[in-house]
């Protein structure tokens, strides 16, 4: 019995951050209220409030949510597990109204009076995590410094996803990833191991996520 309540109680949570995932997305943090999560969600408000004190409780775990992108993921970590990430997120962000939801709110928050720089920080202790043991195994350049190479992914990436939302509506997102790491690689990888790295994704990147490899390009093979 008490399982079942347990079961129907995760339901009901999934179904409000379900129904919070396309108001916030439509009209954003300021824009959403509770009311109409409560409509897209198909609960009551009592339901809501057991779950979820406030709108902003219920933004800070939809935010959360844009790191299940790397579940998975860093197993083995290196250059290519980085370039596999940003095509994950992007990914997401076609696909999964959650990460839609929550990247936007990342955005909004960072724009208020007091900016919640966490997420960001994640990303780049993540890239950091990654792009080390890469150096250490010549695949990045010795003097680069590594932290400075990860914030400087990260706000890459956030404006080239912002980019394409405007112009296309994210339609060409992989293709904007693809030139970010076509245009990077030869400043930060030398010259005889860049054909270990595929900017398109590696093969099980592409397979997992239904994505080709780069138009005019061949695959090529991927070191971790």
């Amino acid at each position: 019995m008490a399982r079942a309540r347990e079961e129907r109680a995760e339901i009901t949570r999934q179904a409000i951050l379900d129904g919070a995932a396309v108001a916030f997305d439509r009209s954003g943090f300021g824009g959403t209220s509770l009311s109409d999560v409560v409509r897209h969600a198909g609960v009551t408000k009592g339901a809501l409030y057991f779950h979820f004190p406030s709108k902003e409780a219920l933004a800070r775990t939809l935010m959360d949510e844009q790191f299940q992108v790397s579940e998975g993921a860093l197993e083995e970590l290196g250059l290519q597990t980085v370039i596999d990430l940003t095509h994950r997120m992007a990914f997401g962000l076609r696909t999964n109204v959650r990460i839609r939801a929550g990247i936007r709110l990342v955005i909004e928050f960072g724009s208020f009076t007091h900016p919640d720089p966490t997420p960001y920080e994640t990303w780049i202790d993540t890239c950091r995590s990654c792009l080390t043991p890469a150096q250490e195994r010549g695949d990045l350049f010795p003097p680069l410094d590594v932290g400075a190479l990860s914030t400087f992914l990260v706000g890459s990436f956030t404006g080239i996803q912002v980019t394409s939302h405007v112009r296309t509506g994210r339609e060409d997102l992989h293709r904007r990833v693809i030139d970010l790491w076509t245009f990077l690689l030869p400043g930060i990888v030398p010259a005889d191991r860049i054909p270990l790295f595929d900017p398109a994704g590696s093969p099980a990147c592409r397979a997992e996520l239904g994505l080709a490899a780069a138009p005019d390009a061949p695959a090529v093979p991927v070191a971790g």
